[in-house]
C-alpha cells in the first residue's frame, strides 16, 4: 500500500485501488504497467465536483458497488431479506495480503444487512492475468435471497470502443460478434445450465486501432461450466465497468444464517500487445494451472476417435481392424466412441447402463483393449455420465434420480434426461461403474460428454439444480481423478458446449466442435485460441465429404487445419484410397516432429488479406522469436494475379532467418535465408495456390 492506495504489479499491468475508510476500496485504474512508485496522489473524490440535480455525496465506481444508497449503475450485488435489507453498503474494509504486492483478500463488512464480503484479487506475475473472486456471507439470523453476486467488477478505459464477443449454435461454435460500446447497456447471459455453444462465457474489449499485434485490449472469462451472465455499462464519468458472474436461478442463492455463496473465478487481463497479446496471456495462466497426469504435459499423441467411422454400429472385429490400419499410419491414442455399452444401438436408450454390451463385446472389453495396446497405442474410452435415456436400466430402477419438478413433463433432449449427480446416491452409482471399468483395464483417457442443456433441472427437494449440477460434476471429475490420476479426460459437450476454465480445472483437453469441416473450422478454431491455447484444442481430419456440411476438402487442407492443434483423425481408415492414406500418414509424422513446438511457447494468429488466414507458433522468448512454425491456410479464391505477402510482425527485424517448406511427403525444399526485417515490413512471398489449399514453412534464426 502506498499513501492510502493498494497497487498490485505484474510483469506488464497495473491495479490500483483506493483505501478510504468507512466504505469499500475505489477502482482507480487497471491497464498497463505503472511505475512502481506511481500513485493517483489526490483522493478521486478531489478531482471531481458534484454536477447538478445530484446525490450531495459522490459515488464512484468501488470494487462492489452495491444498490439502494447511492450507486445507480449496475450492482455488483442483489440481496434482500424477505424483501428487507434490500438496500447494502460496505462500510468497514480489512485489508489481508496473502501474498505480498501480489495477492489480497478484501473483507468488506455490511454491519446494517449484517453481511461480509471477502473479494479476492490477485495479479499473476507471469501471466499478466488478474484474478477476482467473491464469497458472501450472512451474518444475520434470517435467510438472505441473492439474486445476484458479480465474481467481480473490473474498470475499463473511457476509450474502449468495441466489445469482441463469440455467439453460435452446435456444429457453429465461436461465432464472432463485434459491437459498439456506447452509453446503452451491453449483456450477455446464459441460462442453459453449461458453458453453451451460443453464449461463451468471455469477451474481449478493444480501444481505437487495435489489431492482432498492436494496441491496448482487454479480455475477461468466466471459469464456469454453468450459467452466467456479464454486463458492460457506460459510467457518468465516461468510462466503463465489466461484471461478470454466475446466473442464479430463483432460490439458489438462498443463503440460511451463517452459509455462504462463493462465486465462480473471474479470469482478465489486459495487453499493450493486441488480440495475440491477450491470448498469449490467457494461455499462459490456463497452462499455470493444468493438472497434468505426472505434474507435467507429456507429448500430445496423435489421437483416433471412432465416432464418425462407426457412429454406434461397433464391434469387436471392425473396431479391431480399424485399430490395425490406424496404427499402421502413426495413430498413438484409440478411442471407442458411443455404441460400446449395454443396450447401446442407438441414442435412443442404455445412457446409464455404463457396462460393455454383452451382444457386441460378449467377453467384455479386454480382448479389444489387449489388441489396442498390442500395437503400441493407449486405449481410450466415451463416457456420458451426467445423463440417462428413460430407456435404461438405471431409469427404470430409480426414475427419481433425473432432475425434474413434479407436476412438470420430464422434457427430453435427443432422448436423453439430464440425471442428478448431486444426489450421493447417483454419484457414487456413477463413481462405482466408471471406476470399474478403468480398474480392470489400461484405459488411460475418457472422452466426457455432455449433450444436452438443463430442463426442467429441479433437484428432489423441488428447488433449481443448476449450479450444484455443475459443481457435482466437478467433484465427480476429481473424485475420479484422485483415484486414477493417470487418466486424462476430455470435455467433450456436443462439441463446445463446456469449454471453460472451470472444467479445464479437471480435465485436458476439450473437443473443440462436432463440426470437423475443416473450412469451417478455421474461424472456429481461431475464436477458441483467443482463451485457450493450442494443445487441448482437439482438432480432427474428418471425412470428405464432411459429415456436418456435406462439404469436401482436400486431405492436405484438413490436415493442415487440424495440425494447429492436438492433432486427431476421425474417420475410417481402412477406406482410404493408399494416396490418401500415404498423405495422411505423412501429416502425421509431420504432427510429431513439429508437437513440441507448436505445444509450447505462443501463438500468433493473422490475416493476410485476399482469403489468406495464418498461424505462428514460436518459442516464447520476450525480445525476438528464434523458432517458429507458420501455418498459412488460403480459405477462398485469390482476387489478384500475384498473392499478396505475408508480414511476420514477431520476428526480430536485426536477426536473419532460415525459411523452409515443410512438405508431408518427406521432400526437403530448399532453404533460403530472409532478412527478419524484410519478413517483419515486406513480407514473405507467398506461392499461388487454389482455394483451399495449406502453406507450411519452418522459420529459423540464423
Amino acid at each position: 500500500m502506498l499513501d492510502g492506495f493498494l497497487i498490485l504489479h505484474s510483469r506488464r499491468s497495473s491495479v490500483v485501488l483506493e483505501l478510504l475508510p468507512g466504505e469499500a476500496p475505489l477502482w482507480r485504474y487497471w491497464g498497463p504497467r505503472l511505475p512502481d512508485a506511481a500513485s493517483p496522489g489526490t483522493p478521486l473524490r478531489d478531482t471531481r465536483p458534484l454536477p447538478s440535480f445530484m446525490l450531495d455525496f459522490d459515488q464512484p465506481l468501488t470494487v462492489a458497488p452495491t444498490f439502494g444508497v447511492g450507486w445507480f449503475g449496475q450492482s455488483a450485488l442483489l440481496a434482500h431479506r424477505d424483501g428487507q435489507d434490500f438496500a447494502q453498503a460496505f462500510t468497514g474494509c480489512e485489508v489481508e495480503w496473502t501474498v505480498p504486492g501480489a495477492a489480497v483478500v478484501l473483507h468488506l463488512r455490511d454491519d446494517v444487512a449484517r453481511l461480509r464480503l471477502d473479494l479476492s484479487v490477485a495479479l499473476e506475475a507471469d501471466s499478466d492475468v488478474l484474478l477476482l473472486r467473491s464469497t458472501l456471507h450472512n451474518d444475520g439470523d434470517t435467510p438472505l435471497d441473492v439474486q445476484w453476486l458479480a465474481a467481480g467488477t473490473l474498470l475499463l478505459p473511457g476509450r474502449c470502443d468495441a466489445v469482441r464477443s463469440y455467439a453460435g449454435q452446435h456444429v457453429h461454435e465461436f461465432l464472432l460478434q463485434v459491437d459498439p460500446l456506447t452509453r446503452s447497456l451491453w449483456r450477455k447471459e446464459s441460462r442453459r445450465g453449461r458453458t453453451s455453444h451460443d453464449c461463451f462465457p468471455g469477451a474481449v474489449v478493444t480501444t481505437p486501432g487495435a489489431t492482432e499485434d498492436t494496441g491496448l485490449v482487454f479480455g475477461a472469462h468466466l471459469a464456469w461450466s454453468g450459467n452466467h451472465q456479464q454486463t458492460i455499462e457506460w459510467l457518468h464519468d465516461g468510462q466503463y465497468q465489466w461484471q461478470m458472474g454466475e446466473w442464479l436461478a430463483p432460490g439458489e442463492g438462498r443463503l440460511a444464517p451463517g452459509q455462504s455463496l462463493q462465486s465462480p473465478e473471474l479470469v482478465a487481463t489486459c495487453s499493450g500487445q493486441g488480440l495475440n497479446g491477450l491470448a498469449a496471456n490467457f494461455h499462459a495462466e490456463l497452462r499455470r494451472r493444468l493438472d497434468w497426469p505426472g505434474g507435467a504435459m507429456r507429448p500430445r499423441p496423435v489421437h483416433l476417435n471412432t465416432w464418425e467411422g462407426f457412429y454406434f454400429d461397433v464391434h469387436p472385429g471392425p473396431v479391431k481392424e480399424l485399430a490395425t490400419a490406424a496404427a499402421a499410419v502413426g495413430i498413438e491414442r484409440f478411442v471407442l466412441d458411443d455404441g460400446w455399452f449395454h443396450g447401446r444401438h442407438h441414442d435412443r436408450a442404455a445412457l446409464g447402463d455404463w457396462w460393455p454390451d454383452a451382444t457386441k463385446f460378449p467377453e467384455g472389453l479386454g480382448d479389444l483393449i489387449a489388441h489396442v495396446n498390442g500395437l503400441g497405442m493407449a486405449f481410450g474410452l466415451w463416457v456420458e455420465p451426467e445423463m440417462v435415456n428413460p430407456d435404461s436400466d438405471l431409469f427404470r430402477a430409480h426414475p427419481e434420480w433425473a432432475l425434474q419438478i413434479a407436476g412438470r413433463p420430464l422434457l427430453t433432449a435427443r432422448n436423453q434426461l439430464v440425471l442428478d449427480i448431486a444426489r450421493p446416491e447417483a454419484s457414487d452409482y456413477l463413481f462405482e461403474k466408471i471406476a470399474a471399468l478403468l480398474s480392470a483395464h489400461p484405459i488411460d483417457y475418457l472422452k466426457w460428454d455432455l449433450n444436452r442443456d438443463f430442463a426442467p433441472a429441479g433437484l428432489a427437494n423441488g428447488t433449481a439444480g443448476y449450479r450444484a449440477q455443475v459443481h457435482a460434476a466437478y467433484a465427480l471429475m476429481a473424485r475420479l481423478r484422485a483415484a486414477f490420476p493417470a487418466v486424462e479426460i476430455e470435455s467433450c459437450s456436443g462439441g463446445g458446449g463446456r469449454i471453460d476454465f472451470g472444467v479445464l480445472r479437471h480435465t485436458h483437453r476439450v473437443w473443440t466442435s462436432d463440426c470437423i469441416d475443416a473450412l469451417s473450422r478455421v474461424d472456429i478454431q481461431r475464436g477458441f485460441l483467443q482463451f485457450f491455447p493450442p494443445e487441448i484444442m482437439g482438432a480432427h481430419v474428418g471425412t470428405a465429404p464432411a459429415h456436418t456440411t456435406g462439404r469436401t476438402q482436400s486431405m492436405a487442407f484438413r490436415a493442415a487445419v487440424a495440425l494447429s492443434g492436438h492433432f486427431g483423425v476421425e474417420l475410417d481408415v481402412r477406406h482410404l484410397s493408399e494416396a490418401d492414406t500415404a498423405e495422411l500418414r505423412g501429416w502425421i509424422a509431420v504432427y510429431k516432429q513439429l508437437r513440441d513446438r507448436l505445444h509450447h511457447g505462443r501463438v500468433w494468429t493473422g490475416d493476410a488479406g485476399d482469403g489468406v488466414r495464418w498461424q505462428f507458433h514460436a518459442d516464447e522468448a520476450d525480445e525476438a522469436v528464434s523458432d517458429g512454425v507458420l501455418i498459412a491456410l488460403r480459405t477462398r479464391p485469390s482476387d489478384h494475379r500475384y498473392a499478396p505477402t505475408l508480414r511476420l510482425p514477431m520476428l526480430d527485424v536485426a536477426a536473419r532467418y532460415r525459411v523452409r517448406e515443410i512438405r508431408p511427403d518427406g521432400a526437403e525444399p530448399e532453404a533460403r535465408e530472409m532478412d527478419g526485417a524484410w519478413l517483419v515490413h515486406a513480407g514473405l512471398p507467398m506461392p499461388r495456390a487454389h482455394a483451399e489449399t495449406a502453406f507450411l514453412v519452418r522459420v529459423e534464426r540464423v
